[in-house]
């Protein structure tokens, strides 16, 4: 058996490339990493790394431990979120992720029926657009959207399906005009996103059909594609739950199938059944599909009763 800390030292050494970095990452003196380093590699008799003036560089025999030590790392963490959760109960603090524009427009808005339902449970929220290691401990809670989920050990409850369309903002229809069709998307100004994002299947459909033509501008979060698209700088593509229901903004297309994704709650595996994890999942799902449903009825009735926001041209027979 090794020292767990031993093992720490090791993975910070490598992640920071010397043991000055490691010692900031861990809060302990760069001496104590060193001899932590120096007992890890005469309890297993070979050298983990080679030394140098610019720090410190994994060997052969280093490089082979790696991954197993990181694995023994995330069942460390796995140990320690589970026994945090046993000991808290319908209580304690959540860490759940998603990105900005999910945020604002479906979990802040349901947060205080179950603040109401569940008083003694802290949400903190953490907004980015990055997709976090739920495995390694980043967060607890996560809500993702995509076409599906990748393989791994996570558990996830769905909430809904999205559509996604293009749109464009009135101020720019009135200078510019919309495209009849998808080959007309050339002829205009294209909004894409960042590789940050990842795939947006959307935005990967409209570039495609740009004719080669470049973006005027890209956003690395879907909250600033939504607001660049209102601000009148070309045709962008965005979820029909957003686009259909403000009334600043005009249909360009139909919905594009290819572009259908659906959102999840994901957990780790071990945190499901803990009383806080439950409780927020069992009370929010529901709740986040019930308000889907009630944004797309309005989306609909505004479609039905506002001549302007007709469809242009449909993209299913148009490739």
């Amino acid at each position: 058996m090794f020292d767990w800390n031993d093992l720490k030292a090791f993975l910070a050494v490598a992640r920071g490339g010397s043991t000055l970095a490691a010692s900031k990452a861990l809060g302990v003196n760069q001496t104590t990493v060193a001899r932590r380093i120096e007992s890890l590699e005469s309890d297993l008799g070979f050298k983990l790394f080679e030394r140098g003036q610019t720090g410190s560089r994994l060997t052969e025999y280093g490089q082979a431990l790696i991954g197993e030590a990181e694995l023994v790392e995330r069942a460390a963490i796995r140990f320690a979120n589970q026994a945090a959760g046993q000991l808290r109960g319908v209580s304690g603090a959540l860490r759940l992720t998603t990105n900005e524009l999910v945020a604002n427009t479906m979990v802040i808005p349901a947060l205080g029926a179950f603040r109401r339902a569940h008083p003694d449970v802290q949400v903190d929220l953490v907004i980015t657009d990055r997709q976090m290691d739920l495995e390694n401990g980043e967060a607890d809670l996560a809500i993702r959207t995509s076409k599906s989920l990748a393989a791994s050990d996570l558990v996830a409850r769905k909430i809904c399906d999205h559509q996604m369309a293009l749109y464009c903002s009135r101020d720019y229809a009135a200078r510019a005009g919309t495209p009849a069709s998808p080959d007309d998307l050339s002829n205009h100004d294209l909004i894409d996103v960042t590789p940050e994002m990842g795939e947006i299947p959307g935005a990967t459909w409209m570039m495609r059909h740009s004719g080669g033509k470049a973006p005027i501008t890209r956003s690395n979060s879907m909250g600033s594609l939504v607001h660049a698209v209102k601000a009148g700088l070309g045709i962008g593509a965005l979820p029909c739950t957003i686009g259909d229901t403000d009334h600043d903004l005009l249909r360009c297309s139909d919905d594009i199938e290819e572009a259908r994704a659906t959102s999840w709650i994901v957990t780790r595996r071990e945190l499901k059944d803990t009383p806080r994890v439950r409780a927020f999942i069992d009370f929010m799902a529901p709740l986040l599909q019930q308000q889907i449903r009630d944004v797309e009825e309005r989306g609909r009735a505004r479609i039905a009763a506002d001549a302007t926001v007709v469809v242009p041209f449909r993209t299913k027979t148009a490739g």
